[in-house]
């Protein structure tokens, strides 16, 4: 029997298939062994910063079933994936295997490491044509950067819960992370807008250079006035003059096709055209490339090997002709991209559509338009710009002059195979220099600056790239971390910093600003490649960051707590001494504390101060109920209808439970009187999470609190529903009675395949049942 192991049981399956039964195909399901949760000792500092490993959790039986098939083998291959992370997961495998439970070597078959970028036939097989011993180096980099993490998160996160609060976290890239969407944050507070005016103009052609055709024209001030008084005298100086045109300019412009995707490109792009995030688009590409589709989706080059040049050219000449094609190169931007990994494309070309639901079709789709784009002709674009004027003959009417610009495609190009990257035509009428024009209307609007908007997931992905913090497997990663956190939360698709998250962003900000700048972060991720690469030595480099950084961390043991988030409004009194009060944050979130604590503990809740909760937020589109947020014994939550509350004299609370209450369509108050009840709907309720500030809940987030349990579907096999849900113990799914907790899913985003997925897994042991020994 010949071994070969992976990482993903689906990616095994497909495997198999391929094999025909020459080799047993193993899940490791993903990481086998690492370093003990919360427990800096788990690494030697003195001995050289050794790692002491231990089998994760619940990874005891497959370690001894992958031993089992070891013992039998008579070749064993290692197939994990083909990043450093996977070479690191071959290199344990490799570990446990070799060496029994008590550490005694036992396998004596070579074990060998294969690895390639696409689930096909001729990739496995051609893969194992080639196997090689593990690559050490590798090993010793992905190493290092968990050592550092583990050190760096450590020893910040321990000195955040002195002087923050206990139970907070912080990270070598999670960190700085957050910072960026903190300063962004202080930008927009400390915008100041500037009042400006836009004006326009209907104008209509007589009609002369168009054939007797009038077509009006909308055209802009090309110069926005900044006082009203200059807008009003251009609008003035617009009605009382004729219009003429003053030039027409057509250039041909060239739109080149961009680069293949990579991880970074692939996460925005997911999420302006699919509305995906990154972390979603991460899930749905593991799918895809494990079903064979895609090539590996953890990459940051854009190169293209040749044999897969070689089969888009074939496509693109039977699907769109010769003149479409124009086979290219693209150079990699991303500082030590690792260039011996493809970018992210389709493994056969000709397959135009793939996947197993919508959002794989979308995504593949996506995938192989900006792959075959990318080998196509530019683009050419005819762009025209008409500029208009008024005809005075008084020099003191002098406006600025007026634009209307138009684009038409003369030849596609590329965008044949991208059309949502076209846009739309703009085609203005043919008109010469001096031709009249009409004026049909002119009109002028107030607007003003706007701050900078706050990072999307897909813009925070770009700034990370470009400022070299992280690498594209932990994109993802890092935003959902500042997210389960509670350090961001998003509005739309905006990530907005939490009061926590501030607090945490600011105390590093201010103490810890070396280790969470953008130039220590990207160069400490070259020293990670450096030792990748050989040129560098893992202990010198480990040991010259630690030592200044633990000697930083034991200086500001010193410092105060640092939870004050500024003064409270002066309308706020103590309610014990009278004296102002400062707003600080809390366990359960932030609330004033008298100025002069400790000497006065006086205190008062925002909750209680904040919410107005006899007052609607809004109403249902579909019902019309109205939504209300208010506060209980549990915290705060919003409320969907009025609850019945009929007259103390009712007769019985049977009848009370019927009765239901009248309500003002226009303020959403309960009327006086029961006489004609409008209320059929039971009030529902939903809680806020705790990360939400209460009083910033709008109509779309209370209904996407109260869209819970969500039912994803039906089971295939029994019929029954699925439901996704939170409950005590967070969130969860349940099939029949079967409940299980959602670790790192979004209980709103959640999708019937990976529900199903989930409920395939092995269930958890709950309760107090005797843990079995583990290695």
């Amino acid at each position: 029997m010949k071994l070969l192991i992976v990482e993903s049981p689906s990616k095994a399956k497909t495997i198999e298939k391929y094999l025909e039964g020459e080799y047993k195909v193993r899940a490791s399901v993903g990481h086998i062994r690492d370093l003990p949760k919360s427990n800096k000792t788990a690494i030697d500092i003195p001995a050289g910063f050794v790692p002491h490993y231990e089998i994760s959790k619940g990874k005891a039986h497959i370690v001894e079933e992958l031993r089992g098939y070891a013992e039998k083998a008579k070749e064993i291959i290692l197939a994990t994936d083909p990043d450093r992370e996977g070479e690191a997961i071959s290199w344990h495998l490799k570990e446990l295997l070799e060496h029994t439970a008590k550490g005694e070597k036992k396998i004596k078959v070579p074990i060998k490491r294969v690895a390639f970028h696409e689930i096909t036939k001729e990739a496995v097989q051609e893969a194992l044509k080639n196997p090689r011993d593990i690559d050490e180096k590798l090993v010793r980099a992905q190493e290092a950067r968990r050592v550092l993490d583990r050190l760096v998160g450590y020893d910040l996160s321990g000195i955040i819960w002195k002087k923050v609060r206990y139970g907070l976290s912080a990270g070598r890239v999670q960190s700085p992370a957050l910072r960026l969407i903190m300063e962004r944050e202080r930008e927009i507070r400390a915008f100041i807008p500037i009042t400006y005016f836009v004006l326009e103009a209907d104008l209509e052609t007589d009609g002369k250079s168009t054939k007797g055709k009038k077509e009006k024209v909308t055209f802009t001030c090309g110069e926005n006035p900044s006082t009203q008084k200059e807008s009003d005298r251009i609008l003035k100086a617009g009605k009382a003059n004729d219009w003429h045109v003053v030039d027409v300019k057509e250039t041909e412009a060239k739109r080149t096709p961009k680069a293949p995707f990579t991880t970074s490109t692939l996460q925005q792009t997911a999420s302006s055209r699919l509305g995906f995030s990154p972390k979603r688009t991460m899930q749905v590409a593991q799918r895809l490339y494990e079903a064979g589709h895609i090539t590996y989706m953890r990459t940051d080059s854009t190169t293209l090997s040749a044999q897969s040049v070689a089969q888009i050219s074939k496509q693109v000449e039977k699907m769109y002709g010769k003149d479409y094609l124009e086979v290219r190169t693209f150079k990699t931007k991303v500082k030590n991209a690792q260039e011996a990994h493809e970018a992210i494309r389709p493994t056969h070309f000709d397959k135009i559509n793939a996947g197993m639901n919508e959002e794989q079709k979308k995504l593949y789709s996506l995938i192989w338009s900006r792959t075959v784009s990318s080998q196509m002709a530019d683009a050419k674009i005819l762009r025209t710009k008409i500029t208009a004027n008024i005809s005075a003959k008084d020099k003191s009417e002098k406006i600025p002059d007026f634009g209307a610009n138009g684009s038409r495609v003369l030849f596609d190009g590329w965008l044949k195979a991208d059309p949502d990257a076209r846009g739309e035509d703009v085609e203005l009428p043919k008109v010469s220099a001096n031709d009249p024009l009409n004026l049909l209307d002119i009109r002028s609007n107030e607007k003003q600056t706007e701050p900078p908007a706050r990072y999307s997931e897909a813009a925070l992905v770009k700034a990370l790239e470009e400022r070299g913090i992280g690498r594209p497997s932990t994109y993802a990663s890092i935003i959902s971390t500042l997210e389960d956190r509670g350090y961001v939360e998003k509005e739309g698709r905006a990530l907005k910093p939490t009061d926590t998250g501030e607090v945490v962003s600011g105390f590093l900000e201010e103490n810890f600003p070396t280790y969470i700048s953008d130039t220590f972060t990207a160069e400490m991720e070259s020293e990670l490649d450096d030792i990748a690469n050989g040129d560098r030595e893992y202990e010198k480099t480990l040991r010259d960051f630690y030592g200044p950084f633990q000697k930083e961390i034991k200086e500001k043991d010193k410092l105060a707590k640092a939870t004050n988030l500024g003064d409270a409004d002066e309308k706020y009194k103590c309610p014990k001494c009278g004296s102002s009060m400062v707003i600080k944050l809390g366990r359960g979130g932030k609330f004033l504390s008298c100025s002069r604590y400790p000497d006065c503990d006086g205190a008062l809740t925002l909750e209680g101060l904040e919410i107005k909760s006899d007052e609607p937020i809004g109403s249902d589109p579909t019902t019309g109920l109205p939504i209300f947020v208010k506060t209980g014994r549990f915290g705060p939550y919003v409320q969907l209808g009025i609850m019945a509350k009929g007259p103390k004299k009712r007769a019985s609370k049977k009848t009370v439970k019927k009765m239901e209450a009248k309500v003002n369509e226009e303020t959403g108050k309960i009327e006086a009187g029961f006489s004609e009840p409008v209320v059929t709907a039971k009030p529902r309720m939903a809680s806020i999470p705790k990360e939400k500030n209460p009083t910033e809940v709008t109509v779309q987030d209370a209904l996407l609190y109260l869209s819970l349990p969500r039912v994803l579907g039906q089971h295939p096999d029994t019929g029954k529903d699925i439901s996704a849900n939170k409950g005590r113990f967070g969130p969860y799914i349940v099939h029949d009675g079967d409940f299980r907790s959602l670790k790192k899913d979004d209980v709103f985003e959640i999708e019937l395949d990976r529900a199903l997925e989930i409920l395939k897994e092995p269930k958890k042991a709950r309760g107090f049942a005797k843990k079995k020994k583990e290695e």
